[in-house]
């Protein structure tokens, strides 16, 4: 006789949502629905009586396509941005970009073989503005296939004109509160870009130089020292010897006259030990000690030039190296000239805008590039007696980040803003500021406090000019009514405006003044800095763009506490006396598998575009939440292969759940949580926990414990819940208690996990919330907002809690009898459990099937006698079950009927 098939009495699993997610090809598909939806603002208008939470876009380079970096970046935005919108809040994104400067002139100058010296000034910058618009366009694409939402065809632009003029009204307050001024002072300067350079545009690198020891002669003692007394000084760079205009001594410091050679040299008496050894001084007297203020105005005698220069106090001068006595060239160091400034010393740089020595350093030297002229100055302080040792040292040395070139300190005449007169003001501010890490607040701190001033003038074509004037006399002007009238033409024309017209034209009508008595004016040709430009984003590409001030967060790369974080801190409280941002969070760098830096020589950068168009942004985007991100993070193709596995299994469980609703109706089926047992509840409490940490993790930021959370809940889920569950999904009446009750369970835990899953996997997420059965469905999952956390009273959370180990032992047991041959699968076992005081109290109290949390066929509890196997207050033993096993449900049982299955399923079969 041919037996029954039971399988259409089975409540088999149904739903179309692929096992595959094939994201590459599917994702597009899907975002091309959001736009045809216009989801972004489907979503602000639904928020839109909500308060306003705005992330400003600190806006990246339009130079190439996009990297790893900029990936890891925009992706935490959208994560913050969606959040907030499913949270409460309408939260707005608008994308920024950052267009002017050196990086574009060189990609024309190199890629596109334009010759700019052979253009006019005004055609030049046309063609910049074009190639900046074609880079956007590229980058603008990759961005949105990252899954990122916001005003992409409004986006704010730096050469915009409108942006443009916000940023000259910007310049214009700064002016009138009397912050930028002209002088000359060391910048850092780039010989191979001929410009001054922010400090944000240095990196450093090691490299070998000559380490020199040098004498210079007493001229006049004050009587205090041997009258050819020799102060002995040290330096790194030789090729400012021609600059050197003082010796800078610190006036607590005692200093050690020795004897050595037939000559007397002074130097600290804490290096004295260490130069004997360097310099091989090996005959050596004390004559006296004496301390560095007594040693003020005393002077010597430069020994390459007829020059008689002071010996001055300086706060900067340490013994940690070198000789205590410090070469003190004004035109060449930061330090150098604010101790030079106090004594009034000339700010002399015989250095030309190739790093060339100038004729002001001598014929001998003259047209030399300063590393080469180093041998030539040691050279000639060697056969001038005065070169007392010559060492090569490697040391960090700074350069140009898009050169990659040395940069040298070099005193030019340029505009700056002055940090010192709002410099409290700044402080004060940056502890009203959040900080993520917290750390930020002490190393924007220390960087404000160490900065006079903010060198703004580049000396490039391709940039917002500075509009300034010169008189006939060489006056420069800097006046606000002037700069009003041009941020009025740039609004109509952008600034291009300074180079196609005549200077009449750029003046107020009637212009006067005193130093051009024949109404002659000279344009300025230098352009502002970039970090100027994207500075001033707090006003052209937030408050006129309508979204208040200050924004609710900033977060970028950790290398803008020197740039971006810095510039708009200084112009934002310049103009406002209120910081741009509430809060601050920075991230750090991408580095290799190995933990180095991608680069294109080493072979090892990975691509976004390539993992986004091959296995999905949705995995980058998993990834993004999985790292953290406040330090340096790993990217390699093995991290996003497992990376791909947890993604993996949720997508995996969301289709279990979807299979196993398909006959549900939340509205009419649901159960009430006290009338479930007592794993349902403890798996709704679990649920509820995770809504409450997880949205704790977002409120701080910490996706990599949103990705915790939620992996850790997906695994606790399939193993202590789902696998036990299917006894009851697939075996029991479709409208049975039991059933609805972990259909009620699984639907609100599908529920959540779409929710709170829609930031970092948002395509997923809109795939299965699609597929949810018998739901009145919004436009996308993008519409829900965050799940609430509820008021749960669950009683038995302690002893569930002892139960899921008690699980665990007996999982340990069963596969200990499966390794033995004792049982095949689990529901082949007789499971006999010997439970101890705790155990059999908890046993007692709950309300659980045991057989089927265990997944076994027969279980017996007794009271006496102890099993094979030892748990925590329990032991038990694994027997083979025996019986007859059921057709349908695959149990052990008793007895089945002639068609072969249990009771309990012929009560099932009859009833359909």
């Amino acid at each position: 006789m041919e037996k029954k098939d039971f399988k259409d009495s089975l409540l088999i699993p149904k739903t179309d949502f692929p096992m595959r997610g094939n994201l590459g090809k599917k994702e597009p598909v899907i975002q091309s629905e959001w736009e045809k939806k216009d989801l972004y603002n489907l979503v602000l208008n639904k928020n839109k009586d909500y308060p306003q939470f705005f992330l400003h876009d600190g806006p990246p380079y339009a130079n190439g396509s996009i990297h790893a970096g900029h990936a890891l970046n925009k992706i935490l935005k959208d994560f913050i941005v969606r959040y907030k919108n499913m949270n409460g809040f309408k939260a707005p994104y608008l994308p920024g970009w950052d267009t002017h400067g050196l990086p574009i002139e060189n990609a024309l100058t190199k890629n596109k073989k334009v010759n700019r010296k052979k253009m006019n000034l005004a055609d030049f910058r046309n063609l910049c503005k074009d190639y900046a618009l074609e880079q956007i366009d590229i980058q603008r694409q990759q961005f949105k296939r990252l899954g990122v939402l916001g005003e992409w065809e409004k986006p704010y632009v730096t050469l915009d004109k409108d942006y443009e003029a916000a940023q000259y009204r910007v310049f214009n307050q700064m002016v009138k509160k009397g912050l930028i001024y002209k002088g000359l002072k060391p910048v850092y300067w780039s010989p191979s870009s001929e410009t001054a350079l922010a400090e944000a545009e240095i990196e450093y690198k090691d490299v070998v130089s000559p380490s020199i020891y040098v004498s210079m002669e007493a001229k006049d003692t004050k009587d205090k020292l041997p009258k050819h007394t020799h102060f002995v000084v040290w330096t790194t760079t030789p090729w400012t010897i021609p600059a050197n205009l003082a010796i800078a001594v610190g006036p607590e410091i005692e200093y050690t006259l020795i004897k050595t050679d037939g000559k007397h040299y002074l130097v600290a008496r804490e290096r004295l030990e260490a130069l004997q050894d360097i310099l091989d001084w090996r005959q050596v007297t004390k004559v006296q000690n004496i301390f560095g203020w007594e040693l003020e105005h005393m002077t010597y005698k430069h020994p390459l030039y007829d020059r008689i220069s002071p010996v001055i106090l300086g706060d900067h001068v340490t013994t940690e190296d070198g000789t205590g006595l410090v070469h003190t060239a004004p035109g060449h160091g930061e330090e150098d000239f604010i101790v030079g400034q106090k004594y009034d010393l000339e700010v002399y740089c015989p250095v030309d805008e190739q790093g060339l020595m100038t004729k002001e350093a001598g014929k001998r030297f003259a047209g030399m590039y300063v590393e080469d002229a180093n041998e030539e100055i040691i050279k000639a302080l060697f056969e001038e007696k005065s070169l007392l040792g010559k060492f090569d040292i490697t040391h960090s040395y700074p350069h140009d980040w898009r050169t990659k070139q040395p940069v040298i300190f070099r005193a030019t005449p340029q505009w700056f803003a002055s940090i010192e007169i709002i410099k409290d003001e700044i402080l004060k501010e940056i502890q009203t500021i959040e900080w993520y890490p917290s750390w930020g607040n002490v190393r924007l701190s220390n960087m404000i406090k160490d900065r006079g001033s903010w060198c703004i003038s580049r000396q490039r074509t391709w940039g917002v000019p500075i509009p300034a004037f010169y008189t006939e006399k060489g006056t420069a002007i800097l006046d606000p009514k002037v700069i009003d009238h041009f941020a009025d033409i740039v609004e109509k024309e952008g600034s291009n405006a300074w180079y196609t017209k005549e200077v009449k034209d750029l003046l107020p009508p009637g212009y006067t003044h005193p130093d051009s008595p024949n109404n002659i004016f000279r344009k300025e040709t230098d352009i502002m800095d970039v970090w100027f430009d994207s500075g001033s984003s707090h006003h052209g590409g937030m408050l006129d763009r309508g979204y208040g001030y200050p924004a609710d967060i900033y977060i970028e790369g950790s290398d803008q506490y020197r740039g971006w974080f810095n510039s708009s801190l200084i112009t934002g409280v310049a103009t406002t006396g209120k910081a741009p941002y509430k809060t601050l969070v920075s991230h750090g760098f991408v580095l290799d598998g190995e933990g180095k830096k991608m680069s294109k020589s080493m072979g090892n950068v990975v691509d976004p575009n390539k993992i986004a168009d091959t296995l999905g942004s949705d995995i980058l985007r998993l990834w993004v939440s999985s790292v953290d991100y406040q330090a340096d993070v790993r990217l390699s193709n093995d991290l996003i292969k497992q990376v791909s596995e947890s993604y993996r299994k949720i997508r995996n469980t969301m289709k279990f759940l979807l299979g196993n609703l398909f006959d549900y109706n939340d509205l009419k089926d649901r159960r009430d949580f006290k009338e479930l047992n007592d794993v349902d509840q403890y798996v709704l409490y679990r649920n509820n926990e995770l809504i409450k940490e997880v949205k704790d993790a977002y409120d701080t930021y910490r996706f990599d414990l949103v990705y915790r959370k939620i992996t850790n809940y997906v695994t606790f889920l399939s193993s202590f819940y789902l696998d036990p569950a299917k006894d009851v999904l697939y075996i029991e009446k479709a409208d049975s208690i039991e059933r609805r009750n972990i259909q009620t369970v699984i639907f609100k835990v599908l529920d959540t996990m779409v929710r709170l899953l829609t930031p970092i996997i948002p395509h997923t997420c809109s795939e299965v919330y699609e597929y949810i059965p018998n739901i009145e469905h919004l436009e996308d999952a993008y519409l829900l907002d965050m799940p609430k956390v509820e008021e749960l009273d669950f009683e038995h959370i302690e002893l569930m809690e002892d139960f899921t180990y008690l699980r665990e032992d007996v999982l340990k047991a069963l596969e200990n009898a499966r390794n033995e041959k004792i049982i095949g699968k689990s529901l082949n076992a007789h499971l006999v459990l010997y439970p101890k005081s705790r155990t059999k109290t908890l046993l007692e109290k709950l309300n659980i099937n045991l057989a089927q949390a265990f997944i076994v066929s027969k279980l017996d509890i007794r009271h006496t006698g102890f099993g094979k196997h030892k748990g925590k207050d329990i032991s038990m033993d694994v027997l083979p079950a025996e019986g007859h096993t059921c057709d349908r449900c695959w149990q052990v049982v008793d007895q089945v009927n002639k068609d072969g299955i249990c009771p309990r399923c012929e009560s099932v079969v009859e009833s359909l």
